[in-house]
């Protein structure tokens, strides 16, 4: 985690002073069920909770660490450390217990609660995406195809497309948050012969989880590898909706920009320069999300029932894409609602080509006069190249052009000109998208 791209919400899931917390509930919760099993004598819960559950300072987390150096065996040191503050309760905790069930069972609650801050996040991305888009709902703009122009859109159409791109994330994240959200209290090789089911329910229960159907000592890490990989198309999301706002920020199109605020400056050098240097750090950023991917995906080929191959893979991959992530999309969300939008000059360049944008239109208005779609499509091609080339104007070349004055007017072919054409369908769209 680079304090540069963490906020602390996210960075205090990721402290050990919060894993040892979640790693205590989970040995208190099992020892309240094996309690009521008779696993253990009455009176060992509460005194755990009495004796153990207090917050983990950074002289028991030291403590914990220096034994570590040891006995290389963190879930051991852990419980060494709580066995000092139990006495002779300490006995009976980790009865029948497996490190992997600790260890798993935390994983998926920080996780989870990782994944509701995401969807925080989303949620924001979204409201500045909705207020943005309304507000541009008809702001004619070029649509691009190959970074060309092709035929006009609004760019409220264009923020619709995102916030509906985000809307799709946050369901794809709601279900990678269900099926991260699972507990194993299975002992070795996870088949319950030294510890009760009913302890991983109650301990799922307690924590919001649902017990894993087959934890062969692991979770199965194919949850897992779907969770990074939704974490990924997210990032991705991000990314697309960054390099848009940079093509519309370069010099040559300035449709829109980053806010610049007052004494920001945007080079060293060049006093004039105002850089989309928030997309371009929101770009990275996705990069590193993505970069979580194939090593989830790669966790998930584990030997037999258990090794710990992906261990040092989550340790770094769960709190860096998780970190990266909401940092990039809390960025994202100001970015929106402070880009600065020019529809002057988007007008402006949707006149720069003098309509080439309804060659379509004119295409479909010949072949509905009787000419065969080659022949049109090989007439409207001559002329617009030719005002492409600077030849003179679109509607006029095509007016000149006897194969297309015979089938068209040049009244037609004026009408054949104009945004509402094109545009008239945005309220349906809208509709589609946001159902008002």
């Amino acid at each position: 985690m680079i304090p540069r791209y963490t906020r602390p919400d996210m960075a205090r899931i990721w402290e050990p002073a919060n894993r040892f917390r979640i790693w205590f509930e989970i040995e208190a919760h099992a020892a309240e069920a094996m309690e009521r099993l008779g696993v253990v004598p009455k009176g060992t819960a509460a005194a755990l909770w009495a004796k153990g559950n207090k917050p983990y300072t950074p002289e028991r987390i030291a403590r914990i660490d220096a034994i570590e150096q040891t006995s290389k065996h963190d879930v051991l040191a852990f419980l060494t450390e709580l066995a000092e503050h139990l006495g002779p309760e300490s006995r009976f905790v980790h009865q029948g217990m497996t490190s992997s069930d600790v260890l798993d069972t935390c994983l998926a609650v920080q996780l989870v609660e990782a994944s509701d801050l995401l969807l925080k996040d989303i949620d924001a991305v979204l409201a500045a995406l909705r207020k943005r888009a309304f507000e541009h709902r008809l702001t004619p703009t070029i649509g691009r195809s190959h970074g060309i122009h092709a035929e006009p859109t609004t760019f409220g159409v264009k923020l619709a497309g995102y916030y509906a791109e985000f809307r799709r994330c946050r369901a794809r994240l709601e279900a990678a948050r269900a099926e991260i959200a699972t507990c194993a209290i299975s002992g070795p090789v996870g088949t319950f012969a030294s510890v009760d089911p009913g302890i991983e329910a109650h301990v799922a229960a307690k924590l919001g989880l649902a017990p894993e159907s087959v934890s062969t000592q692991v979770i199965p890490r194919d949850r897992h590898a779907m969770y990074f990989a939704t974490l990924g198309v997210v990032a991705g999301a991000i990314e697309r909706l960054a390099i848009e706002i940079r093509h519309l920020q370069r010099s040559e199109v300035r449709e829109a920009e980053e806010f610049f605020s007052a004494g920001q400056k945007g080079s060293s050098s060049m006093p004039h320069k105002r850089n989309p240097v928030l997309s371009e750090n929101l770009t990275g950023l996705a990069r590193l999300v993505r970069g979580a991917v194939v090593p989830a995906l790669e966790n998930a080929a584990l030997w037999h029932e258990r090794d710990i191959s992906h261990s040092s893979v989550e340790r770094g991959i769960g709190p860096d894409a998780t970190v990266t992530l909401d940092f990039a999309l809390a960025r994202l969300a100001g970015l929106v609602e402070k880009l600065v939008v020019y529809p002057q000059r988007m007008q402006a360049n949707l006149d720069a080509q003098g309509g080439l944008w309804n060659s379509q239109r004119v295409l479909l208005a010949l072949t509905q006069k009787g000419m065969s779609r080659e022949d049109s499509y090989a007439a409207v091609q001559r002329n617009a190249m030719a005002a492409w080339e600077g030849k003179g104007s679109f509607p006029e070349l095509l007016k000149a052009d006897p194969a297309v004055a015979k089938r068209l007017t040049a009244a037609e072919i004026d009408g054949l000109f104009g945004l509402d054409h094109h545009l008239r369908h945005v309220e349906t769209i809208f509709r589609r998208v946001f159902g008002e």
